[in-house]
């Protein structure tokens, strides 16, 4: 059974309890209105009635007022007084031959008393008083009967009977068909919530809302549900993104590595080469005879032994210069490793200029085809900032080689500035630039240039590892560039203002005794 039929049905049970009660009330009010009204006309109609005993003939009669109602009054007297046995010996016969139902003698233990008589297939209210033999005697010689026709009063309230059961099933019926329309239309926000969690299971929509906007409970259950489902739509694009950047980034890598260690192998293979074909002395004779050598180094079939030794350090050098380049990008993979496991550098007080300076120094000695300078250092004098010697050092090489890398003619140059509480060191080159559209993605793993792929050396992780470096050190990166004219990286760093502690070691001392 569906909430929506429980709902209508506990809706309509109650109700018909309600409406149960409320037409018994009313019945029970008109009636009583109705039987209080009767009796108050019967009694007052019984005060204008005088029963006299006559003791001449033992009979009883009775005189009307002059205010008595004798069209819708009826009056019955029963007489006891020749009866032995208590039944009625004589009466009135004022009603067309008939006589209404009386009690009899032993019957009559009350002082009056209100019942329903039926008489000719018609309804009559009947008021029955005792007659005492005489004024202040206890001796009942008969029975009074005042009674009055209540034939519209009894259609009256049947009419109402009917009325009250028809309007309450009428209403019970009509409750039952708007408390389904109702219950259906307080549920439509449950209904929603049922079919976006459904297509949320079935992974076809994840961006599905709950409409509606009210300020209810439904309206609030449904604003907690939208938020919800916006954090749920926004970790799984995050991990979907994040799983689109690991594959990337396996991918990447698996090819940056391919090349160095295709090429170490191939150089590996060419030493072997070397040194298993003949060697040739000066005189043109071979030093061995091994023809089938031969083949495998078609190009130089016999080498003598200064080429052999030439072509082995050239092969050695090419190993070198791959396992550097293998080391690098290892060293980068491990850094950026670092950063997905949420590692935290250890920060201290430093002093930024002699830092700056330093980098400086030692970026003489980098390969460069661009000549390379150093402006005003003078906004770092006095400067302290919290962070990683090494770390701000291998950020400041990363922009410097950068520069180098993609400058081939003109100048990088290494400055600092100054604005409020922070401090930007900048270094700009006069190289080829970026892009525009390319920007947004430089700071990308393994992301390059199109116009430098193929170009310059580098494993497009530099700058990821620069932007880690700078996110640890709650820094501000700025990239100024473009296409043909240079680009300029700043680097703005918090100024640290806390004063430095100071550590005194007093240690105790004997004051020396004077000598006579």
């Amino acid at each position: 059974m569906s909430i929506r039929l429980r709902l209508t049905l506990w809706y309509s049970g109650l109700l018909a309890v309600t409406l149960v009660a409320f037409s018994f009330i009313v019945y029970y009010i008109v009636s009583h209105n109705t039987y209080a009204d009767l009796k108050s006309k019967l009694n007052i109609e019984s005060q204008f009635i005088e029963v006299t005993n006559l003791p001449t003939t033992s009979q009883l009669i009775f005189q009307r007022g002059s205010r008595f109602e004798s069209t819708t009054i009826f009056v019955q007297l029963n007489s006891y007084i020749n009866s032995p046995n208590g039944f009625r010996s004589d009466g009135t016969d004022n009603l067309g031959g008939y006589v209404f139902d009386f009690p009899t003698l032993d019957q009559i233990n009350f002082r009056y008393r209100y019942v329903v008589r039926t008489l000719a297939d018609e309804p009559f209210y009947v008021l029955e008083k005792p007659v005492y033999a005489s004024r202040g005697s206890s001796r009942i010689v008969g029975s009074m009967q005042v009674a009055t026709l209540m034939r519209n009063e009894v259609a009256m309230l049947s009419q109402l009977r009917q009325i009250l059961v028809l309007a309450s099933f009428a209403g019970l019926v009509i409750a039952f068909l708007l408390g389904m329309f109702l219950s259906r239309k307080a549920l439509k926000p449950i209904e929603q919530v049922t079919e976006a969690a459904e297509r949320i299971q079935s992974g076809s929509d994840l961006s599905t809302r709950i409409p509606g906007d009210t300020q209810d409970e439904i309206g609030r259950l449904r604003q907690t549900l939208n938020h919800m489902l916006e954090r749920i739509e926004g970790a799984y694009r995050g991990l979907e993104d994040t799983n689109i950047a690991q594959r990337r980034f396996v991918s990447d890598a698996s090819h940056e590595l391919r090349t160095p260690l295709t090429t170490i192998r191939g150089n590996v293979d060419f030493l072997e080469k070397i040194w298993d074909s003949p060697v040739v002395l000066t005189d043109g004779e071979p030093s061995s005879d091994h023809d089938q050598v031969d083949v495998r180094m078609a190009s130089s079939p016999k080498l003598t032994a200064e080429e052999k030794e030439q072509l082995s350090k050239e092969a050695i050098k090419d190993i070198a210069d791959e396992s550097r380049r293998m080391s690098r990008l290892v060293n980068d993979m491990l850094s950026l490793a670092r950063a997905d496991a949420g590692y935290v550098m250890d920060k201290d007080r430093l002093e930024l200029k002699p830092l700056a300076e330093e980098a400086a120094r030692r970026a003489v000695f980098l390969p460069r085809k661009a000549e390379w300078k150093v402006g005003s250092l003078d906004a770092l004098n006095g400067v302290w900032v919290q962070g990683n010697r090494d770390y701000l050092v291998q950020l400041l090489f990363i922009f410097i080689e950068n520069g180098f890398k993609y400058t081939p003619s003109g100048e990088v140059r290494l400055e600092a500035l100054r604005s409020g509480d922070k401090v930007a060191l900048v270094v700009a080159d006069t190289g080829i630039g970026i892009r525009k559209e390319e920007v947004p993605h430089i700071f990308d793993r393994f992301y390059r240039v199109d116009v430098s792929r193929g170009e310059t050396p580098g494993t497009g992780l530099g700058l990821s590892i620069a932007k880690w470096i700078a996110d640890m050190h709650h820094a501000t990166l700025e990239v100024r560039t473009k296409v043909g004219e240079g680009t300029k990286f700043i680097v703005w760093l918090p100024i640290d203002f806390s004063e430095p502690v100071e550590y005194d070691i007093i240690e105790p001392s004997v004051r020396p005794m004077e000598t006579e």
